[in-house]
């Protein structure tokens, strides 16, 4: 993130050829990815990809959709706006959306007010480049001060029913469930009808306890102790998790989240995906 969003060290034309030697279908990017900061540049970006035999699916984006002030949010919704020009661009079906962020003095109710209305003003484009909207449990965006409103189960679940609509769903990620203090099985089995795209992942505590983590939420970016793990090295059940999204029929793109250590990680966590997906989808 640092290197091809920030720095600018690393060039995505790089991240395409390390990333294009897995065996894998297609490439999740972040919106801000520098090198896509230039609309001129999303289809020779596109045809970098696609002439690894890959696809550009998802967009990963974190629009901040709770902010007191109406201006800001209306700003945010022209971001998302252009980020689904951006994936519809990049040849994608996916685009992310967040709730925002979650601010000492924002209730619940308004919360999910705030962020339910600036996702259905992002629709009608959505339909219109055949672009769903997907919804994460996240944790928090690695350029935020605070974490994301509907982390926590409760939260998430009644933002997703405030929603109804086919362009619209669910990107489930069941990692995030355990920094929520929740149970990422029931937070699946409670919006397995609407998950339409998948964040897999494996996380652990560097030190310290999940208490620790949630009293270092309010800093910027994620908090030191919280880690990126291998994939089927942590406390996630991918058997009860795969088992369930295939007897739901689900068939949509499984995204990697790993490899911070490392393309050999990467590999190994890709491999292991690949394994159960054979084993759940045979």
């Amino acid at each position: 993130m640092e290197p091809l969003c920030k720095t600018g060290d690393m060039k995505l034309s790089e991240w395409i050829d390390l990333a294009s030697q897995l065996p894998i279908d297609g490439l999740e990017f972040y919106c801000g990815i520098l090198d896509l900061a230039a609309a001129r540049e999303w289809p020779a970006y596109r045809r970098m990809v696609e002439d690894k035999g890959l696809t550009i699916p998802m967009m990963c984006c974190s629009p901040d959709f709770t902010h007191p002030d109406p201006s800001f949010r209306r700003e945010q919704v022209e971001r998302e706006k252009n980020w689904i020009k951006m994936t519809a661009e990049l040849g994608g079906s996916y685009c992310r959306v967040l709730s925002g962020q979650r601010r000492p003095e924002l209730s619940e109710n308004e919360g999910i007010r705030l962020a339910a209305a600036c996702i259905e003003d992002c629709l009608p484009l959505a339909k219109e480049y055949g672009v769903t909207l997907i919804l994460e449990n996240h944790y928090k965006d690695d350029f935020w001060t605070y974490p994301e409103f509907a982390q926590k189960m409760d939260c998430f679940q009644k933002l997703v029913a405030a929603v109804q609509d086919p362009s619209f769903g669910v990107n489930y990620d069941p990692s995030n469930a355990f920094l929520a203090g929740d149970d990422p099985i029931a937070l699946l089995d409670s919006v397995l009808d609407r998950v339409v795209t998948m964040h897999a992942s494996d996380r652990y505590l560097a030190e310290g306890t999940l208490e620790d983590l949630r009293a270092e939420e309010n800093v910027e970016g994620y908090a030191t102790r919280l880690r990126h793990g291998e994939i089927g090295q942590g406390l996630n059940d991918y058997d009860a998790i795969f088992s369930r999204l295939a007897n739901r029929g689900f068939s949509g793109w499984i995204s990697v989240e790993d490899g911070v250590d490392g393309m050999d990680q990467l590999a190994r966590s890709v491999d292991f995906l690949l394994e159960k997906i054979n084993q759940h989808w045979a």
